[in-house]
């Protein structure tokens, strides 16, 4: 088995993603960076400092069970272990309210937000029991504990969805020597934030968390002894 620590994080090609690829890098981690855009993968990799961590690009997307299961395969042939997964992707659409919000995009957030989540979950988690460890951190939002009408009831379903598998895991697979971390943030200043029906003008922006925030959040989750888990952080701009 490899030596170095092995993450998987998803959404890893901008936004909170990338910020906690470039987190765990610094520090050691070899890191699986997953996204739709192999482009912006490769700018990720390219932030990367060079730690003697390796990187592994795999563009995809997540929505799709089949992949998944093809992308689990590849990444353990490529590393031989995986001791954290980070579901970051995450979406949203501009015409998101109970009025407006229309199937196709309802669907297309519960299939990326949640169910993409539950597929990366199901593509390690064997791995991890055969292991006995692992580390799986979901980020979620301040939405799943309090619905906004900014947020949407799509993206708000999605995200209790996430919430409750993180629940689910701590439940279930403690026993077997993995810990499950949801992480709640309020407003972050990513490329989201453009997806809203009438976007935050720049000095709003530069009052909320910044991805850099949070991928701080996961590496203290993951870098903690086995021995702790911590369930749920709530963090929200000061």
């Amino acid at each position: 088995m490899n030596t170095t620590k092995v993450a998987v994080i998803t959404g890893a090609g901008s936004g909170v993603g990338q910020a906690t690829a470039i987190k765990l890098a610094a520090t050691g981690w070899s890191v699986a960076l997953i996204g739709r855009r192999e482009e912006t993968l490769k700018e990720t990799k390219n932030m990367i400092s060079d730690g003697g961590a390796q990187s592994f690009l795999y563009a995809c997307d997540i929505s799709d069970a089949s992949v998944i299961e093809i992308l689990g395969k590849a990444v353990l042939n490529k590393f031989g272990q995986v001791d954290a997964l980070i579901n970051a992707a995450g979406t949203n659409a501009p015409q998101r309210s109970l009025e407006m919000l229309s199937l196709k995009d309802y669907k297309m957030m519960i299939d990326t937000n949640m169910n993409g989540a539950y597929y990366c979950v199901q593509a390690f988690l064997p791995h991890m029991r055969m292991r006995k460890t692992g580390s799986i951190v979901n980020i979620v939002s301040d939405a799943a504990k309090q619905a906004s009408a900014k947020a949407g009831p799509a993206y708000v379903m999605s995200k209790c969805g996430m919430s409750g598998l993180t629940q689910a895991i701590n439940a279930e697979e403690r026993i077997h020597g993995i810990r499950a971390c949801a992480i709640f943030p309020g407003d972050i200043d990513t490329p989201l934030l453009d997806k809203r029906p009438s976007p935050p003008p720049s000095d709003a922006r530069q009052k909320m968390l910044r991805s850099e925030d949070i991928a701080d959040c996961v590496a203290l989750v993951v870098n903690l002894p086995m021995r702790a888990v911590i369930e749920e952080i709530l963090v929200r701009p000061r």
